[in-house]
């Protein structure tokens, strides 16, 4: 079989000659080696030979996301970016006015790093969240374009397939906030976190109907839903924040024909009958225990034939542990995933430091070992 024949098949549960493997954002995300920029890590040769075994050797999932064409100005009124070096970081503020006050958040990237760190978070308050809530909803909607979804789709041919990367409501929420100042809110004020919620939908769901109407039948990455699991929110604010405002785009999404999976880190029990009432079509990265709770066994039962399994693997893992454990640990989640609907052997994400270590790599060649025979 092809990459995409394969991964086709593991979505579908169709027959397959062997599980999938996929280096998750190692020949996912776009990154470009030759990159003079100093704060592009994957220049590093051992980036370099990591990433050429990962297009040489895995079923490739390149993520695109949509972009936009052309500037909106009412956005432009309201939001102002600038940013600057600053010894070996890279600081960008943004600066938004509404609702007459002045609202701004800060990122910084270390040159060492492919990791942006929140310094100040946007919102923090309900007076944040009121003065938000009053943005002309128009200052977020810009032409879609799909260009670099299609050029992905030409370029990686029969060696994989494309995933179109987009967030959900909850994350576009969740992520204006510092995790103490969003649980709070999320936990002691639900009709104003819905009024959020409500607010940020319209921009996501126009997103994805342009994309899946202009792209039908491709695989989507919803990220998001881990904010709404244990130990930050209690199970029952899972419905509430997630399948409901989720429910609207997995529909869009099946209507052209494509597949959506579930990103979702952490603790999975005490949600994942919800997820299966979403009729999602793949799952990832579920992380083993202690990261996780549920073993692949346990999800593999608990699915019960209905969701194709991405995953298994914690990076950290790939990191530290001894090649030849490492290899026992990849035979056994092979051995589990293989009961799934589908299953792709695949990290839970990927180093982000400029060196990759010898150990590592070994222990990445052994995940394509795993799944090869």
């Amino acid at each position: 079989m092809t990459s995409r024949e394969r991964l086709l098949a593991v979505l579908t549960g169709a027959p397959v000659d062997r599980p999938g493997v996929n280096f998750y954002e190692i020949g996912g995300f776009d990154v470009d080696p030759g990159d003079p920029d100093p704060f592009n890590i994957y220049s590093s040769p051992s980036w370099r030979k990591l990433l050429g075994l990962a297009h040489e050797r895995t079923d490739l999932i390149p993520m695109r996301s949509p972009g936009r064409t052309g500037k909106n100005p009412l956005y432009d009124r309201h939001f102002r970016h600038r940013s600057w070096i600053e010894g070996h970081s890279r600081f960008t503020e943004t600066v938004c006015t509404s609702g007459g006050r002045t609202l701004t958040s800060l990122t910084r990237r270390d040159r060492e790093m492919d990791t942006v760190w929140v310094v100040k978070h946007l919102l923090s308050d309900a007076d944040d969240v009121d003065a938000y809530l009053q943005l002309p909803r128009e200052a977020f909607f810009s032409p879609i374009s799909v260009e670099a979804i299609m050029e992905a789709d030409a370029s990686v041919g029969e060696r994989g397939m494309v995933m179109v990367d987009t967030g959900d409501p909850i994350c576009a929420a969740a992520s204006l906030f510092s995790m103490e100042d969003y649980t709070i809110l999320a936990l002691t004020d639900e009709p104003r976190f819905r009024r959020l919620l409500d607010f940020l939908t319209e921009p996501l769901y126009r997103t994805i109907e342009e994309v899946s109407s202009k792209c039908p039948g491709m695989l989507y990455r919803i990220y998001g839903p881990e904010y709404a699991t244990e130990p930050y929110l209690p199970p029952r604010l899972f419905d509430e924040y997630v399948n409901r405002y989720d429910r609207p785009m997995i529909e869009a999404i099946h209507r052209s024909g494509g597949y959506a999976r579930f990103h979702c880190h952490g603790r999975l029990r005490a949600v994942i009958d919800s997820m299966l009432d979403l009729e999602i079509d793949a799952l990832d990265p579920t992380e083993p225990p202690p990261q996780g709770d549920m073993s692949m066994e346990e999800l593999v039962s608990a699915c019960a034939g209905a969701v194709t399994i991405f995953g298994g693997i914690e990076v950290s893992d790939i990191e530290n542990m001894d090649p030849r454990e490492f290899a026992e640990v990849a035979a056994s989640v092979v051995e589990a995933g293989a009961k799934a609907k589908g299953f792709v052997l695949m990290p839970s994400s990927s180093p982000y430091g400029r060196t990759i270590t010898d150990q590592a790599y070994a222990n990445y060649k052994t995940l394509i070992g795993a799944v090869e025979g």
